[in-house]
């Protein structure tokens, strides 16, 4: 069995719920208080044992190059300001992993994307990390998607339940009889539809036959290959199961998932708790 080391994140989408601030910002990096949302991804994927990291970009993201590129002149006027702890910080990000990038030349979809990655993958499994789905967990979820991977030599698909009443907004996962055994993923199915309450959620261990399926898919939802229909084909090949994950999701690509990730982790800070607690506390009285 071969270890996980690589891992492709998809960051090509043009974010327009969020915009005018996407307009010149892409989505994954707007911040989480003080740091962007992707880099809380990269760490986590870091976390989890990821080796290589390849970004799946459009050209109008070189933000997302730069920041986990060298800042040469920043990091001299910090080392030459004495601000020691902020240029160690900065190091840091570049140190994380190895990075790589590759244009998705049109919008084509997930599927589309991800099949860019084939050659940076070459023969091994490989993560898959959305860029606007964010954990927040003890253990990194990745890690608990790569545990699973490790006892099943498996295809996996992190999974959480969800409110029965928005079923309708995810891939909601069909078992199979044998436990953690998925079947089918039906992608917004109806409430009296859907087949449980579990939506995979941005967090997927994929083997490499995963491209052979994603060449020849046919567009689906949106007009555009979708990465979902590639393992629907694999599942028919290769087992795929489940991870039922521990930890907190973010939906960091509509507005109000982003304004929770912000109060959650923004709680988790010593130097803003306090604070934030008080102000909301005032905030909810006088509502």
């Amino acid at each position: 069995m071969k270890k996980i080391r690589k891992c492709v994140i998809p960051v090509a989408g043009m974010g327009t719920r969020f915009l005018p601030a996407t307009k010149a910002t892409p989505k994954e990096m707007l911040p989480i208080i003080d740091k962007p949302t992707l880099q809380y991804i990269v760490e986590e994927a870091v976390n989890s044992g990821i080796e290589e990291i390849l970004f799946i970009t459009s050209p109008y993201k070189n933000s997302v190059l730069d920041h986990f590129d060298k800042s040469y002149e920043l990091e001299n006027r910090l080392r030459q300001s004495g601000k020691l702890d902020k240029l160690e910080m900065i190091e840091n990000i570049s140190s994380l992993a190895k990075f790589y990038y590759i244009r998705q030349g049109e919008p084509n979809g997930s599927g589309h994307a991800i099949n860019l990655a084939r050659f940076f993958v070459g023969d091994e499994p490989f993560a898959v990390m959305y860029g606007d789905d964010l954990m927040k967990s003890d253990v990194p979820v990745l890690k608990q998607l790569i545990d699973i991977y490790e006892q099943r030599d498996c295809n996996v698909i992190g999974v959480q339940e969800v409110d029965p009443r928005i079923v309708y907004k995810y891939g909601i996962i069909e078992y199979d009889n044998v436990e953690g055994k998925i079947k089918d993923i039906i992608e917004k199915p109806s409430i009296q539809e859907a087949p449980s309450n579990h939506a995979g959620l941005g967090r997927y261990i994929v083997k490499p036959e995963i491209f052979d399926e994603l060449e020849n898919l046919n567009r689906g939802a949106g007009n555009e290959y979708q990465f979902t229909d590639g393992m629907r084909a694999l599942m028919k090949k290769q087992d795929f199961y489940a991870c039922k994950f521990e930890g907190k999701y973010f939906d960091i690509g509509n507005q109000f998932g982003y304004i929770k990730a912000n109060i959650e982790y923004a709680l988790d800070r010593t130097d803003i708790k306090d604070d934030l607690q008080d102000y909301l506390s005032k905030k909810l009285v006088l509502k």
